[in-house]
């Protein structure tokens, strides 16, 4: 939700290329539609990005809840991840772009659904490694 509450308010309030300094030369608010995935890749293929998340999505759960590499931390992460993931997917399913806005001048613009995908995946790391680290 808050990802898509904070895309609504690029929306409203920032043209599409526009950005604005909130930290001169070190974060701006720069509104982007990326046609693809990540850095771009896969721009214009908005069918096969769909398939393509549904089912990594749906199989990730999966294999977490199936997993005997199941924490807490882990099945977290899983749960954050899904939640990025859906928040991308519902700008493509609307917009057939995902919307982007956060820009550090070094880095390709991303949004808070990214933001979350990165953490879940840190926690579900951390999860794999605390799993292998009790059984050794």
């Amino acid at each position: 939700m808050i990802d898509q509450a904070s895309k609504a308010w690029v929306t409203s309030g920032v043209r599409p290329g526009e950005s604005i300094p909130i930290i001169r030369g070190a974060l701006h608010i720069t509104h982007v539609r990326n046609p693809g995935v990540a850095f771009g890749m896969l721009a214009g293929k908005t069918g096969l990005i769909i398939t393509l998340v549904i089912l990594v999505g749906v199989l990730a759960v999966v294999l977490a809840v199936r997993s005997a590499l199941s924490t807490r931390v882990s099945l977290a992460g899983a749960a954050i991840i899904a939640g990025g993931a859906l928040g991308n997917l519902i700008d493509r399913v609307r917009v057939g772009r995902v919307i982007d806005f956060i820009d550090l001048r070094v880095w390709p613009v991303f949004n808070l659904a990214d933001v979350a995908i990165v953490v879940g995946a840190g926690l579900v790391l951390l999860g794999t490694v605390e799993v292998a680290r009790n059984r050794s």
